[in-house]
């Protein structure tokens, strides 16, 4: 039986999504409390996020006993107990045989999190802290990232080689009670595409950077900004099928 899970989990304490031999990942954790229900399993996620980001709409698909059918709400009150609390189950549901979490997703929706006021001991790790905000600059350039673009100028080492080109079907910024939000909808991203353009949009809203300098870092004409914002603000929301 093919099943789908909606999960989302604190970042912070883990080196990514993906399963990793000698690190902690939420994978591993996963993997773990299956196994201690006696459920050997195999994982397959949407899709990979970097050490100490988060997620309110990861998905993951995986083959269970068809026993479990009717007592998804029971699985997931075991498995959430075996979990770490940094690691919740949301929904869980049978799909087609034919379902893949990852290439059956249509759209993949991120939100990157970011307040003009100093972090406290309880936000520092949820929300990155950026002193002046200059929305005017930020809505002009972000629109720009729209389209089927070469991101090669707007990746880390580690994404897919050969194939840099991704589509942005739509991008927004706008403010939600005291912080900024920046959100990106995308087929796919490469490693570290979304923190690298954020980091480019705010050395634009800081008047350091152009319109024009982005068009050309993303038509791979110069590169002129390739440090990617923090990982704490960045949150995989939705995948979309």
């Amino acid at each position: 039986m093919n099943v789908k899970f909606v999960i989302e989990y604190d970042g912070t304490e883990y080196f990514g999504s993906q399963k990793q031999l000698d690190k902690n990942t939420v994978e591993n954790e996963l993997l773990k409390a299956f196994k201690s229900i006696n459920i050997d399993t195999k994982i397959i996620l949407s899709g990979r996020t970097d050490k100490e980001v988060h997620a309110t709409g990861q998905v993951f698909n995986t083959l269970l006993p068809s026993f479990w059918a009717k007592s998804f709400e029971k699985l997931k009150k075991v498995l959430n107990n075996k979990l770490p609390l940094s690691i919740r189950i949301k929904h869980i549901n049978e799909v087609d045989e034919l379902f893949h979490s990852r290439f059956s997703a249509k759209k993949r929706v991120y939100r990157y999190i970011i307040s003009s006021k100093p972090a406290s001991a309880f936000s520092f790790k949820y929300q990155t802290y950026v002193k002046d905000i200059n929305e005017k600059r930020i809505k002009e350039a972000i629109v720009l990232f729209e389209g089927i673009h070469n991101f090669e100028l707007f990746h880390k080492k580690g994404s897919d080689k050969d194939n840099f080109e991704r589509e942005v079907f739509k991008t927004s910024f706008y403010k939600y009670k005291d912080v900024y939000v920046f959100k990106f909808t995308a087929s796919s991203y490469l490693r570290s595409q979304i923190r690298l353009m954020v980091g480019f949009l705010l050395e634009v809203s800081r008047g350091k950077l152009s319109n024009d300098d982005l068009l050309q870092q993303l038509n791979n004409k110069k590169q002129y900004h390739k440090k990617p914002a923090d990982p704490y603000g960045l949150y995989l929301s939705k995948v979309i099928y």
